[in-house]
């Protein structure tokens, strides 16, 4: 039985995650199928499909998904499955000129996932056969949502709406309720991590680090700025009062967001949306990250950095978008060697899940507790061979 109850203490009496949560294939899986099943958990970019008619595939949780942009310009994500004989209709991303086309028999389906077409079904000519009815067997729908251009999926239909979901971050950063522009091509970055996901997780959340793996990003938003975020649920993270980059020798800077309090004036905030999203917000331009686990050990982090006006895109702000887009390579190239060193302190048979700083590892110890929760406090993993 592995033990999770001293993850939910306290957190000065508290230890971490034991050792099996990160390297035990048979805990991965029942993550798979608790924590990343039943909560909303983001697949893509709304950005990668950004015109009518754009597909793209996806595999998560083992599924094979599409994401679709429809003609009316909105997106839905469907099971990258033919009907009729269980085909997958999608290999990469494209713009279709007409319907999604099965490569099997034809059958095509509509963006919305109808079934329009099925030829020579009832024999050659006939397209029709009485005892398939298209309108009962259109693609096979997943439950999804897009926020801040990120698309969310709920493969087990049982979470509660969206909007409910993320409702108190949703709250705390409703001044940048406003339109994201995509920094294009120089704004996109891929890590691969040799670690599992909780660690990246758990690294994002904390400022404790600062100083020790991110000399320069503390030389501008110091430790002693920074401040805990927690909910009582699904977020947390970790805030600066003071994020002023120097990005252009002449202090010129990005355009901002419109009509911001004044606290967002020099701050920002980093928080994780659990499971597997991290968002960083400032005045001037956001950032997205998804998680996708790759087994227990690695991880693939994509990146992506929008801006606050569409003026920020042009030619005139390009050096400022490489010199941001640098920026935060480095800062997130910085913590590979801590994630996939914690990754490698797994397989230490002597350590116990840790001590947390009751003052600095609030944010972890928060993670940790949400992770125990969704997990249900003891669960019996698979002897490791």
């Amino acid at each position: 039985m592995l033990d999770l109850e001293n993850v939910l203490a306290p957190i000065a009496q508290a230890s971490g995650l034991p050792n099996a949560c990160y390297v035990d294939a048979a805990m991965f899986q029942h993550e798979q199928d608790t924590l990343f099943r039943n909560n909303w958990a983001a697949i893509g970019f709304g950005k990668d499909i950004s015109e009518p008619g754009m597909v793209k595939p996806v595999t998560f949780l083992g599924i094979p998904m599409i994401m679709v942009r429809n003609r009316d310009g909105e997106i839905n994500v469907f099971q990258n499955v033919c009907r009729h004989r269980g085909m997958i209709l999608v290999e990469e991303p494209q713009k279709l000129r007409g319907p999604i086309t099965c490569p099997y028999h034809a059958w095509s389906y509509d963006l919305d996932g109808k079934l329009r077409k099925t030829p020579h079904i009832g024999g050659p000519d006939i397209d029709t056969l009485d005892s398939v009815q298209h309108c009962d067997y259109p693609l096979i729908s997943v439950r999804a949502h897009v926020w801040n251009d990120m698309i969310f999926v709920n493969v087990g239909e049982n979470a509660p709406a969206f909007e409910v979901f993320a409702a108190d971050l949703i709250a705390r950063w409703q001044e940048f309720d406003q339109p994201l522009y995509h920094g294009g091509a120089d704004s996109s970055l891929c890590l691969q991590l040799a670690c599992n996901w909780k660690l990246a997780v758990e690294n994002y959340c904390e400022a404790y680090h600062l100083p020790f793996i991110h000399p320069s990003l503390n030389s501008y938003s110091r430790l002693e700025d920074h401040y805990n975020i927690l909910d009582n649920a699904g977020f947390a993270g970790q805030g600066t009062t003071v994020y002023q980059p120097q990005i252009n020798a002449d202090g010129r800077r990005f355009p901002r967001f419109a009509n911001l309090s004044e606290m967002w004036e020099q701050g920002a905030e980093y928080v994780a949306l659990f499971p597997n999203v991290l968002l960083g917000v400032h005045n001037d331009h956001y950032f997205n990250i998804i998680l996708t686990p790759d087994g227990t050990g690695r991880t693939n982090e994509q990146i992506e950095i929008y801006y606050a006006d569409k003026a920020a895109l042009g030619e005139d702000y390009a050096a400022m978008r490489a010199i941001n887009t640098e920026m935060w390579k480095t800062v997130f190239s910085e913590d590979i060697q801590v994630v996939e060193g914690m990754q490698k302190g797994r397989s230490a048979p002597g350590y116990d899940g840790g001590k947390f700083s009751a003052v600095m590892d609030e944010s972890t110890h928060h993670f940790h507790k949400w992770v125990a929760e969704e997990l249900g406090g003891c669960q019996r993993t698979a002897q490791t061979s």
